[in-house]
């Protein structure tokens, strides 16, 4: 065991804990798998991050540096708030892109981020990676996720998969109030998990807030809840980076949303994360803050 650089970040925010946390190792190299996911379960975090040099075959496609990304119990092959979170204390270190974007590897690949303004208000963006599986969920699913969120199935107003590495099944419900009064039912959104390999059994929640007569003051389009099977049960995630790229990816293609809007998650938390979408040319781009809230060393 030794010392290494360590960082909590706050992300999809600008104030400290109102976000979503991540715990970053700045240097994993050594660290076996077992150790990785032994200190990924003591921090008691959604995530934790390990930074390493690239593969030589990222290095020559480009990457900047590697990441591996683990949450309780298992690795992730990507997931967007510790992409963003990590590339936020990568940046604190001094790091310098090769090229005009970031890149990480990761699990699904190379994930390329940007730099959006400057000062306290600056912010990161990942280009949402394509989806391993679209289209509507079946109607048997549609149905147990009513039922497993205390609501009518015409309550779903549109549905489909947003898998892009966690295997988000997302739905849209007809308002933002009624996304927040949402109670899931653990029993029956478990068993979502049955035959499913890997992170499964996700249910995304995406209602619309109320028209622009009637808009929030800082123009939020979109409520947006993520629960998932967790180690003690169900859980809620504050805020999501993968689902929101997938839940933008199927709703800007369906016409449900426009080419760029915001998103608030987290408010039944207690929490106030903000998700920035844009669409540019092929591109959909998830952006949001980040702050480093702990600085110090950690023995690993």
């Amino acid at each position: 065991m030794r010392t290494r650089p360590f960082q909590q970040i706050d992300v999809f925010t600008h104030v400290p804990y109102r976000g979503n946390p991540l715990a970053v190792v700045l240097d994993g190299a050594g660290l076996t798998t077992d150790e990785m996911q032994q200190f990924t379960n003591w921090t008691n975090l959604s995530e934790a991050t390990f930074l390493l040099p690239p593969t030589p075959e990222g290095a020559r496609a480009g990457a900047d540096y590697r990441v591996r990304i683990f949450c309780p119990g298992r690795e992730l092959p990507f997931a967007g708030h510790p992409t963003l979170g990590t590339c936020h204390a990568w940046l604190s270190t001094g790091s310098k892109p090769k090229r005009e974007h970031i890149v990480q590897e990761c699990g699904i690949g190379l994930v390329r981020i940007r730099r959006d303004g400057g000062g306290a208000d600056a912010r990161l963006s990942f280009a949402a990676p394509p989806l391993k599986k679209s289209g509507p969920l079946d109607d048997a699913d549609v149905t147990l996720i009513a039922k497993g969120l205390g609501i009518a199935r015409s309550d779903i107003l549109h549905h489909a998969w947003c898998d892009n590495g966690p295997n988000w099944r997302a739905v849209m419900l007809a308002s933002a109030e009624q996304v927040l009064a949402v109670k899931p039912d653990a029993a029956i959104l478990g068993k979502l998990d049955i035959g499913v390999v890997g992170p499964r059994g996700k249910v995304g929640l995406v209602g619309p807030h109320a028209s622009s007569t009637h808009a929030l003051p800082d123009g939020i389009d979109f409520e947006v809840r993520a629960f998932f099977p967790g180690v003690s049960g169900l859980a809620e995630d504050p805020v999501t980076g993968s689902l929101n790229a997938g839940i933008a990816s199927w709703l800007i293609s369906a016409g449900l949303a426009p080419p760029t809007y915001v998103v608030r998650q987290g408010t039944a938390l207690g929490r106030d994360g903000r998700v920035y979408v844009a669409k540019q040319g092929n591109d959909i781009w998830i952006g949001g803050g980040a702050v480093t809230c702990v600085s110090g060393m950690v023995t690993l």
